[in-house]
């Protein structure tokens, strides 16, 4: 017997919320790094970010990572990774380096914005150099702060930048 002995009934209403669950949860999902998004959505930048414009990476400069723009070309001491649609991004606590790839050829840039939790102005790292690229930008960060990297894509004509965006967990500059 169910709720209120009415046989059935609280299997039905489990069922029931079961079912809605799901729905929300494929509803809210962002999108994943390499499916088409449904419409650009604007992001704000909190006032004063810094926007740099990375350097590109090329091959043979002695780094561990090829100048592919696949999440496999980063290099393996690369912290938080992390993807969504046409940009891939992630940070190398030696050298304080974000690494920025771009991975649609859909006109814009990837863009990984970097915030800390010790209050110092946030910083976006741009590649504009087109898809199946990589580029990085230094930065020098408290050794005992921490990091976080919000993934997104950017329009060099218009200066805007937009969703699908993620972000990664926060990341302890030195490491460890």
């Amino acid at each position: 017997m169910g709720a209120r002995g009415i046989p059935g009934r609280g299997r039905l209403g489990a069922l029931t919320g079961a079912a809605v669950l799901a729905v929300s949860v494929m509803t809210t999902m962002p999108a994943l790094a390499d499916e088409s998004p449904r419409g650009l959505r604007e992001v704000t930048l909190p006032p004063g970010t810094e926007i740099v414009m990375a350097t590109p990476v090329a091959a043979g400069t002695g780094t561990s990572a090829p100048a592919s723009a696949d999440a496999g070309g980063l290099p393996a001491e690369c912290l938080g990774v992390t993807a969504t649609y046409g940009a891939v991004g992630c940070f190398q606590h030696y050298g304080d380096t974000v690494w920025s790839a771009d991975t649609q050829a859909d006109g814009m840039s990837s863009a990984v914005g970097v915030y800390t939790d010790y209050g110092r102005e946030p910083a976006v790292c741009v590649n504009p150099r087109g898809a199946g690229t990589m580029a990085t930008c230094k930065y020098d960060y408290w050794e005992k702060g921490n990091v976080q990297l919000l993934v997104m894509r950017y329009d060099g004509d218009t200066g805007t930048f937009y969703q699908p965006q993620a972000r990664s967990s926060w990341l302890p500059v030195d490491g460890k």
